[in-house]
C-alpha cells in the first residue's frame, strides 16, 4: 500500500484493510528500530492546545528515525498571538518540514491545514472531533493484549459526548464485529449521528449509565475522563465530574481477562490501586504512541510502502 504524501485527518477514511497494514508497519517498528530512516527529514508540531503523550511521542518517534523537529506547544509563542490565520501558518511551515501534525481546539482545523499545505498533515486532535493516531494506537493495544481485534464486546464510558477518542475508535473498532456498550450519563452519551450509523451497519450496541449493568459481558473497558475543557458550561461541567471512579470494588464484577484503557490523563476516573492489576493496559497503551507514529511517519513520508 502507498501512503506517501497522505493527509491522516480522519478515521473514517482509512478501510480495514489499511488499518491492519498500518498496525503490521507498527509491529515491524517495535522490532527494529531503525535509526537512520528519516534523518533527512522534519517534522512539525503545531499544538494549539495543551499535549503531554500525543506531541512528546510524536517528537520522540521523529527523533528516533533520526529525523529533525521543529513546532510549537502553545500558540502564545507562535504568530497566532499577531493574528495569523491558520491557513497562513500552514502556508509558512511548508516552506520549513515535510510533514506536520496539528492540534486544535475547532474542529475542522486539521482538514483546513491539510487543504492549505502541499504536504502531509497528521491530525493529532482537533475539538470533539476527531483523535485518529489515537485511535490507531489504541487498536494497536487491543491487538496485542487480546490477541485480537475480531468480535470483541468493547465497553466505552465517560464523557462520550465530546470525547474525540471514543468517536474515532467506534468508527474504526465498527470494522472488526465488535458488540458496543456505551455507558454514560445521558447528558454525555454517544452522539446521535454515531449511534445512527451503527444501527444502519447492524452493529450491536447499548446505552447504559451503569457499569456494573454490563461490566461482566466486557472484554474490553475503555474509560475516559469528564473533559472539563470541552464543556461549554462549567456548571455542566460540576454537574458530572466524577461521576465515574473505578477501584478494586469492580474486580469480581468482570472477566478475569477485562483489559482496562484509557487514552490519559485520567483524573479520578481510575484509582491508583488498579494500575499494578492484570486489567491495567493504559500505560502500556500509551508506550504504543511510539511504534504506530513511527508507522504513520515512515509511510506518509514515503519511506516504507
Amino acid at each position: 500500500m502507498d501512503f506517501k504524501n497522505r493527509d491522516i485527518i480522519s478515521i473514517n477514511e482509512f478501510s480495514k484493510q489499511e488499518l491492519l497494514y498500518i498496525l503490521k508497519i507498527a509491529g515491524l517498528m517495535e522490532k527494529k528500530p531503525n535509526p537512520n530512516l528519516l534523518n533527512d527529514k522534519i517534522l512539525a508540531t503545531l499544538f494549539y492546545e495543551p499535549s503531554t503523550r500525543t506531541r512528546l511521542s510524536f517528537t520522540s518517534s521523529m527523533e528516533q528515525l533520526g529525523g529533525k523537529v521543529i513546532g510549537f506547544a502553545s500558540p502564545g509563542v507562535s504568530s497566532v498571538k499577531k493574528g495569523e490565520t491558520l491557513w497562513d501558518t500552514m502556508k509558512m511551515v511548508d516552506c520549513y518540514a515535510d510533514v506536520t501534525a496539528i492540534r486544535h481546539p475547532l474542529e475542522g482545523s486539521a482538514r483546513l491545514a491539510a487543504e492549505a499545505s502541499s504536504k502531509p498533515v497528521i491530525n493529532a486532535g482537533d475539538g470533539a472531533n476527531q483523535h485518529p493516531t489515537q485511535t490507531m494506537l489504541d487498536l494497536f493495544t487491543i491487538q496485542k493484549v487480546k490477541g485480537k481485534l475480531e468480535n470483541l464486546h468493547i465497553g466505552l464510558l465517560g464523557d462520550l459526548k465530546y470525547g474525540r477518542t471514543v468517536h474515532s475508535l467506534t468508527v474504526a473498532l465498527s470494522h472488526f464485529n465488535p458488540t458496543f456498550y456505551f455507558i454514560a450519563p445521558e447528558a454525555l452519551q454517544m452522539p446521535k449521528n454515531y449511534l445512527d450509523e451503527l444501527r444502519e451497519e447492524g452493529i450491536p450496541f447499548s446505552t447504559e449509565q451503569d457499569l456494573l449493568k454490563v461490566s461482566k459481558k466486557l472484554d474490553v473497558l475503555y474509560v475516559t475522563r469528564i473533559q472539563k475543557e470541552r464543556f461549554p458550561d462549567p456548571v455542566e461541567y460540576e454537574k458530572y465530574k466524577g461521576v465515574y471512579k473505578l477501584d478494586m470494588g469492580l474486580l469480581p464484577h468482570i472477566k478475569k481477562e477485562l483489559k482496562i484503557m484509557h487514552p490519559l490523563p485520567r483524573v479520578d476516573e481510575i484509582d491508583t490501586s488498579i494500575d499494578e492489576t492484570r486489567h491495567a493496559v493504559y500505560f502500556e497503551q500509551a508506550a504504543n504512541g511510539i511504534p504506530v507514529r513511527k508507522a504513520l511517519l515512515a509511510l506518509v513520508l514515503g519511506k516504507i510502502k
